[in-house]
């Protein structure tokens, strides 16, 4: 990064659980942040911020709150009102003053509700043994009914309900409007019924999501635009670009563009850097391809705010995966990296796969090669081999779980 970095985009570069909002907390400690924006995902998000013996999950807030910095939900975000009432009640018991006065909201943003999350997990738990990996939040049903009725996430113009389909998504914007939020939730029950039930009420719903309304900023056109001519921003992506909805290794993926194009669309041809984030080891949650899963790895680095989730499945670890992380940076057009994690010892990393008698460094694609056998090697400074081996600086340094074990080594200045 330049001594003027401008925008930062925040981007983790594996499979989620990076160290994303540590590392947006650190960006925005020092005052120079005008405003975290969420440009992907939704409810489903669990970025740990530890400051000043505090720690918060944060979900959908943005993770500069403890810092005092304003969050925008933008229109490709996928808003849960119900879990955002709960988290700034855990804000506010946290001294936050009145959380939910920080919060704008995008008009455009899709709802995820109550039906969706059933129906999210109705169909989880009948994959059984085959289960994908989701979170049980409700992300994939959100997307996959908008596209049904025509639609999807970011999408600038409403659609109307198109016959033979589910009606139009329910979006922030219908929240002020008791009458369309109602037709669309009416609309929303009956294509679930048969998978979840009646056990949702409508008219409660509508008089949640209208308090809802009234307690956030509701914006709508270039908010994005009008934010960046105003001051810096800082912009958190969700989960990692491993699980990307277009490049990530499937079936486990997620309904979500992780990649910076939703940042860079809303910035509207703005410059911005990207900081892409790594641990100086591998994870995941539940199924799905860890070349260099170890289970010493992850018995040596217990988790404090990670375990098994019931829909996400264990908790996972291996060594560093170089293989992957030059896969995912390639994916996101990086400028700078952010290591976290920097803490453990005794770390070793794969700077290759062994495939019979060839050595594989880069992969095309998102598949595995099959028989592919991690080629590793000792890890004892972690900064400087990826300084090495990606060319890439690395501009923010994680020690620890607290926000004083973070070293920003240039300002977002």
């Amino acid at each position: 990064m330049s001594g003027d970095a401008g925008h930062v985009v925040v981007v983790g570069l594996g499979f989620g659980d990076e160290g994303k909002g540590a590392v947006v907390d650190a960006l925005c400690r020092d005052g120079s942040v005008s405003a975290v924006v969420r440009f992907n995902g939704g409810a489903q998000a669990a970025h740990n911020v530890v400051a000043d013996g505090r720690h918060h999950t944060f979900s959908q807030f943005g993770s500069g709150t403890l810092a005092g910095v304003p969050t925008l939900l933008s229109r490709h975000v996928l808003v849960e009102p119900i879990a955002l009432a709960t988290e700034s009640r855990e804000l506010a018991a946290l001294g936050v003053p009145d959380p939910l006065a920080l919060v704008a909201v995008d008009a455009r943003a899709l709802l995820t509700t109550p039906f969706h999350v059933a129906a999210n997990r109705a169909r989880e738990d009948a994959r059984g043994r085959d289960r994908h990996g989701s979170c049980g939040k409700g992300i994939g049903e959100t997307v996959w009914y908008s596209l049904l009725a025509g639609a999807r996430p970011g999408d600038v113009v409403e659609h109307q309900e198109v016959p033979g389909t589910p009606g139009a998504a329910p979006r922030v914007g219908d929240c002020a409007s008791p009458g369309v939020l109602r037709r669309k939730l009416d609309a929303l029950a009956r294509f679930y019924a048969p998978l979840v039930g009646d056990g949702f009420r409508v008219d409660e719903l509508v008089e949640l999501y209208r308090a809802f309304a009234d307690a956030v900023r509701v914006v709508d056109g270039d908010e994005v635009g009008r934010l960046a001519d105003r001051g810096r921003l800082v912009f958190e992506g969700a989960q990692g670009v491993l699980l990307d909805e277009h490049h990530g290794f499937h079936p486990h993926t997620t309904w979500s563009t992780v990649t910076p194009r939703n940042a860079r669309d809303l910035l509207g041809g703005r410059p911005a850097r990207v900081l892409g984030v790594t641990r100086t080891y591998q994870t995941r949650h539940g199924a799905g391809p860890l070349p260099t899963e170890q289970p010493a790895v992850a018995a040596r680095f217990p988790e404090r705010h990670n375990a098994t989730g019931a829909y996400q499945g264990a908790w996972r670890a291996g060594h560093l995966d170089a293989v992957l992380l030059r896969y995912a940076i390639g994916l996101c057009g990086v400028d700078a990296l952010a290591v976290t994690h920097l803490d453990a010892r005794d770390l070793s990393v794969a700077p290759a796969y062994r495939v019979g008698r060839t050595l594989v460094r880069r992969l095309t694609s998102a598949a595995v090669p099959h028989g592919a056998v991690p080629v590793l090697e000792p890890l004892a400074d972690p900064v400087a081999w990826l300084t090495r081996d990606t060319g890439l600086p690395v501009e923010v340094e994680g020690h620890g779980p607290d926000r004083a074990d973070y070293r920003v080594r240039v300002r977002v200045a």
